[in-house]
């Protein structure tokens, strides 16, 4: 009895054993196995469920098949003017040949750092073989604004000129690759060594590009310049405005004063034939008393200017010194 017991208790742990050890293994959505056996791949298992092993001898390796994102370093790399730049890169990825990748990778964080080298190295190549310009900037757009969306000024004319006076073609390069180009030369370049590895390379993205701290400080003092450039142009545009103004307001005034003289001289033409009409009438009537009020109307006028007299012997003070007043 105890020798059925013990050849039981050894059957059940012998089965015990195998299960353990695994004659199954399951396989998830969104993964992929490797199956080995004595370090010699036997089978790629792609669909998700329940699959045989042998125990003992195969080892199961299981890697995504999902999307992968790469986020590699910051690097410090030099544009084709020897401007040097700081560029952060991303990527997405995937396993596409499960036996390449475990012969020649065999791990995720193997295949991280083979792509930190091969994607490193191409934007490092791109962004060397290209001016600045072409890694900043994506498209020609600010030297093809119009001056409708510009300038609010007056009149399209107004606008017109503006758009002459601030539009520096030295300032506004011409890209002729741009940003997403030179992005999708990196990812080709970096795309012929992908196959080797088991991977699929989807694409490669310039999460952030910065100037390098000497670059700033030149880009700034080209913005500057760029903007007192386009400011002075607005004040010159303002002064000709202001003088075009200023002058039509003294041709103006000109107009209103000659108009307004020639008026008043009309008016004063005719009040001075009025009053020598009205003076010839009153003289007519009273010779003496028209004589004496003309007299004393001089003396008004003329005495307070007087700083000497020296003689009052004289017809026309005869009102003043007379006897008679006359």
């Amino acid at each position: 009895m105890k020798r059925v017991l013990f050849v039981l208790a050894v059957i059940a742990a012998i089965v015990i054993g195998l299960l353990v050890t695994g004659p199954l293994y399951t396989l998830n959505e969104g993964e992929l196995a490797v199956v080995v056996r004595l370090g010699q791949i036997v089978a790629v298992q792609e669909q998700a469920g329940l699959h045989f092993k042998s125990p003992f001898l195969d080892d199961v390796v299981k890697y995504p098949k999902r999307i992968l994102s790469w986020d590699g370093e910051r690097q410090r790399i030099p544009t084709k003017e020897n401007q040097f730049i700081w560029v952060d890169t991303t990527a997405r990825w995937r396993i596409s040949d499960p036996l390449k990748f475990y012969e020649s990778i065999t791990s995720i964080e193997n295949a991280y750092a083979r792509l930190d080298d091969v994607i490193d190295s191409a934007v490092r190549t791109v962004i060397a073989d290209n001016w600045l310009r072409e890694t900043v900037r994506n498209s020609n757009i600010i030297r093809e604004r119009k001056a409708s969306e510009n300038f609010e000024v007056g009149t399209e004319a107004d606008a017109t000129q503006l758009t002459a006076l601030t539009r520096t073609e030295a300032v506004f390069d011409v890209v002729s690759k741009g940003r997403r180009t030179l992005a999708n030369e990196a990812l080709e370049l970096s795309r012929k060594l992908m196959p080797e590895y088991g991977i699929e390379l989807l694409d490669i993205v310039p999460r952030q590009i910065k100037y390098s701290d000497e670059l700033t400080e030149s880009v700034y003092n080209r913005m500057i310049k760029e903007r007192n450039q386009i400011a002075q142009a607005f004040r010159s545009h303002g002064e000709g405005k202001k003088a075009e103004w200023l002058g039509k307001l003294e041709n103006e005034q000109r107009s209103v004063l000659s108009g307004a003289y020639e008026k008043a001289e009309k008016i004063k033409g005719t009040a001075d034939a009025e009053a020598t009409r009205i003076y010839a009438q009153s003289y007519g009537r009273d010779v003496g008393f028209f004589d004496f009020w003309r007299s004393v109307e001089s003396y008004k006028t003329t005495m307070p200017k007087f700083n000497k007299t020296l003689s009052t012997d004289m017809d026309y003070f005869r009102y003043l010194y007379s006897p008679t007043g006359r």
